[in-house]
């Protein structure tokens, strides 16, 4: 029997909360993580509220965030004032006993926080044949690492800043993959270290003022893709052992950029051939063997990202739409990304997504005035069976629209052929599914329309969509009638290899 999981929030605050509260509201806090773990179970989230988290405030290192678990800050900041610090012993399966502040087990979640550890070679977090997500924190001052992962560990690592750890930002060794995208590496000793048979994608990272951007040794197999890799004092990529980056290949170029290191751009310390393919680099700094294919580039003229868009989950596919003039800044030229989507801003979107052919009459919302600026593609979604009004012959305009509304509302306009509910069991919370949308959100499932960000088990449908998160399902609905082309992303949903929440 499929079970269906619960979703509860734990509230914590160091500074005006007490563990013998429950946690269950901002009025009644926790005071320690160690205490709001204790309480948790799968799917919980851990919301934290800005100060400090150590030892002097009660907390017990190193901590455990268990399977399923969110423990969540302020992604806006990066956890600015979000501070989990201290350190504790943890004997690893691989490599002994450890110094560590966080372990994260299964598919743990750890977003919006500030971690350090401080101690003589101390390791921020440890991650260890698991899955978890770590998205835009901030990881400084570790004595040791910052994040070091191992076994079979295939993480996402996403928009997080490594800064001023003793020695290196990133560590990955055993045979651990993942992804690595859009992260900031500065003022480390080693940006990234890469070891073992570990083969992460690191994919538009920006390596700044390391000594050494990305170091692989042993048989080390990452692949590297449009990450910027400038200002390093001893130099960018340096390999050894018997480790073989994956730099580009004519089918998909590397696109990699080394500028302004100090010895070098590229040294290949092996004896095996290096082939790199369409990255920008200087020839004069490329030590060792290497054959250096160059690519004519295709001039493009590309939209400027709105000015709050910069390292946001959403920004490939919000400028995407951008450069198929669907959607414009607003007037102080941001994309207000977090902000809940009105029906009003949707019916815009759509209709000059879609432009859907009229399938209803004409509809005569008693609320929408002709003068009303979304007055005709409020007319044009509705007409093709992307948006209805109420029982009432209203539209509320200025409503915000739900996750549920965007999804049926896609699946219905585009009259998608109709999926088997089993593609509802990759949700943990599909029981929070209202019966009249299950087939239309299989069917989107099936399409790879939905998507979910944080945590892509997670459908949340009753909740507010966010401008980001409308832009992006937007883009997938382009995508599965094939008339855009695939963005990568880890909050994607897909259906294959279905799991079940027990």
């Amino acid at each position: 029997m499929v079970n269906s999981t619960v979703v509860k929030t734990l509230y914590v605050n160091p500074a005006t909360g007490n563990d013998k509260n429950p946690g269950s509201s901002k009025f009644s806090p926790l005071k320690t993580i160690s205490r709001a773990l204790k309480l948790s179970t799968k799917s919980t989230i851990i919301q934290l509220a800005v100060g400090n988290y150590n030892s002097l405030t009660g907390e017990v290192f190193p901590l455990l965030i268990p399977d399923g678990v969110l423990v969540v800050g302020n992604e806006g900041t990066k956890g600015r004032g979000i501070v989990i610090s201290g350190s504790g012993a943890y004997q690893s399966q691989s490599f002994g006993w450890q110094n560590i502040t966080l372990l994260l087990l299964g598919e743990a979640t750890v977003m919006g926080v500030t971690v350090a550890n401080t101690a003589a070679k101390g390791t921020g977090v440890w991650i260890e044949s698991t899955a978890p997500s770590l998205v835009n924190n901030t990881f400084t001052k570790c004595g040791r690492e910052a994040l070091f992962v191992t076994g079979s560990a295939k993480p996402a690592i996403l928009d997080n800043v490594f800064v001023q750890n003793a020695v290196s930002g990133l560590v990955m060794a055993g045979n651990s993959k993942g992804e690595v995208l859009r992260n900031i590496f500065q003022k480390n000793i080693i940006g990234i270290a890469i070891s073992d048979s570990a083969a992460p994608m690191l994919v538009k990272n920006k390596l700044i003022e390391n000594r050494t951007a990305i170091a692989l040794s042993r048989q080390a197999q990452p692949v590297l893709r449009q990450n910027l890799i400038a200002n390093n004092t001893q130099g960018g990529v340096f390999v050894n052992g018997n480790a073989l980056p994956n730099l580009g290949n004519k089918q998909d170029n590397g696109e990699n950029i080394f500028r302004d290191n100090g010895k070098f751009d590229l040294q290949n310390a092996t004896s095996k051939k290096l082939v790199s393919v369409g990255n920008e680099l200087n020839p004069a700094q490329v030590k060792g063997l290497v054959e250096l294919i160059a690519v004519k580039k295709n001039i493009q003229v590309v939209r400027t990202l709105f000015s709050d868009m910069a390292g946001h989950w959403a920004a490939d596919f919000v400028e995407a739409l951008a450069n198929k003039n669907l959607i414009n800044s607003l007037t102080d030229g941001t994309f207000a990304p977090n902000n809940p989507m009105t029906r009003a801003d949707y019916a815009a979107l759509v209709a000059a997504a879609f432009n859907p052919t009229p399938r209803h009459p004409a509809p005569n919302f008693i609320d929408v005035p002709k003068d009303f600026w979304a007055y005709n593609a409020i007319q044009i979604a509705a007409m093709g069976g992307f948006v209805g009004g109420k029982s009432d012959r209203t539209f509320s305009p200025h409503e915000n629209v739900q996750r549920l509304q965007v999804i049926v509302s896609l699946v219905n306009g585009l009259k998608l052929p109709p999926a088997q509910s089993d593609a509802l069991l990759c949700y943990s919370d599909r029981n929070t599914i209202l019966d009249y949308a299950r087939t239309a959100v299989a069917t989107a499932t099936q399409q790879k329309i939905v998507v979910n960000y944080p945590n892509p088990k997670q459908i949340e449908p009753s909740r507010f969509a966010t401008r980001a998160e409308v832009a992006a399902m937007v883009y997938q609905a382009l995508v599965a009638i094939k008339k855009s082309p695939l963005i990568k992303s880890p909050y994607i949903v897909s259906n294959e290899g279905i799991w079940q929440v027990e």
